[in-house]
């Protein structure tokens, strides 16, 4: 079995990589679209799960909550308490606590023990992706880092594409049990392909916790994350509820929730590409737009979203927004502390899990005791505080990298 070592950067390779070595960059691209799909499945389930196990909707919102908060807690801390510890062994062993996750939460008898799976769940989500991007740039050499890094984070993208969509769709055509039971099949598969495919990844450096204060300490990185968490937190207080949003206030039928889910995550996809485009030559530029769009599109689902076509018209809309997000703050991030990769990105990561679990949990109190549109209206404002947060950096050092 070949060891990676510091830097396939420095290594006599560098103009062709070993298929071997392209191979396994794809087996952790299936691991980030195995963990996104497990945070995020929820979405598409809220509904079914909410009337399975006797829970109104805000309630079954924790099922998105919980793991978000223990991932934005293990995202920092993860790096930190595993030391130098093998790599390939921390990913192998994470994806297996989310195949366990992932049955239990299919045979959970009651809401109390499918959160405790989902707890379960968060653990894996934060520390895969805290070392994902890490190791996607060991792999190849330096030249292809960003092919490697697009691979690997594209399981993300695919998730929401695929992954989600699917197991709306199976839930809906079986039963929500049988859909987190699919995925925990797939979790498996996962294993087996980290397995044959990773080399030995021992740690460069050790992270520490005084290297994240470091980070945060950073004005670039403040804007970042700040700016993150907005975004994050107020689309998902909005698409927590977005099968019962279509449902109740659009008029769509129930089976339709999955190939609505589908069209938002093609769109996402173009998204994506869209704002790596733009990011490239202005970030800051790329995050004002992705926040206006967010926020205008929000408010006009809640105004004039009353109608099956409106609402997906708009859905698609709000898709290409939610797509640019990750790799316009993630574009952001790294060009500030481009030689603290990993303690950066486990930072953004903590923040991105953090906005995840609060948007959901406000966008569950709002649902209960105001109004099942007024999480559109919230979602609206933490986009425009957005847009307010990244026009203060103008003529700020922040300005002067995002324009770089």
């Amino acid at each position: 079995m070949t060891t990676v070592s510091a830097s396939p950067a420095t290594e006599s390779v560098a103009e062709q990589v070993p298929l071997r070595r392209w191979f396994g960059v794809a087996a952790v691209a299936m691991g980030t679209f195995a963990v996104v799909t497990s945070e995020q499945l929820p979405v598409g389930l809220l509904s079914s799960v909410s009337s399975a196990l006797g829970v109104s909707e805000g309630t079954a919102a924790l099922m998105v909550t919980v793991p978000g908060l223990v991932a934005s807690a293990t995202a920092p801390i993860l790096p930190v308490a595993i030391g130098r510890l093998d790599r390939r062994v921390v990913l192998l062993g994470l994806i297996t606590l989310m195949v366990g996750a992932n049955l239990l939460s299919a045979f959970a008898p009651n809401f109390a023990l499918l959160l405790a799976s989902r707890f379960l769940i968060g653990i894996a989500i934060g520390g895969f992706w805290a070392l994902a991007a890490g190791i996607a740039v060991r792999m190849v050499p330096e030249k292809f880092v960003p092919q490697a890094t697009a691979i690997a984070f594209g399981g993300a993208t695919a998730a929401n594409v695929l992954g989600i969509p699917a197991g709306t769709l199976i839930g809906e055509l079986t039963d929500w049990r049988i859909a987190f039971g699919v995925l925990g099949g797939l979790g498996l598969v996962v294993v087996v392909a980290l397995l044959a495919l990773l080399p030995q990844l021992p740690a460069t450096q050790a992270v520490h916790l005084r290297t994240l204060g470091r980070q945060f300490r950073d004005p670039v990185v403040r804007a970042g994350v700040l700016v993150t968490f907005l975004l994050v937190s107020g689309h998902f207080a909005a698409f927590t509820f977005v099968s019962p949003i279509l449902q109740n206030l659009a008029g769509l039928d129930r089976a339709a929730i999955g190939p609505a889910l589908l069209g938002f995550g093609i769109a996402g996809i173009i998204g994506n590409f869209l704002t790596g485009a733009v990011a490239a030559r202005n970030v800051r530029v790329a995050l004002i737009t992705i926040s206006a769009v967010l926020g205008t599109v929000l408010v006009l689902v809640a105004m004039v979203g009353g109608t099956a076509v409106a609402a997906l018209g708009l859905l698609l809309v709000w898709g290409l927004a939610f797509g640019g997000i990750p790799v316009g703050v993630q574009t952001w991030i790294l060009r500030a502390q481009p030689e603290s990769m990993e303690a950066a990105t486990a930072l953004n990561t903590a923040m991105f899990n953090l906005a995840i679990a609060l948007g959901a949990l406000f966008g569950g109190l709002i649902t209960d005791n105001v109004a099942l549109s007024a999480v559109l209206w919230f979602g609206a404002a933490l986009s425009a505080l957005a847009s307010i947060a990244i026009w203060s950096t103008r003529g700020s050092r922040s300005a002067s990298i995002a324009e770089a």
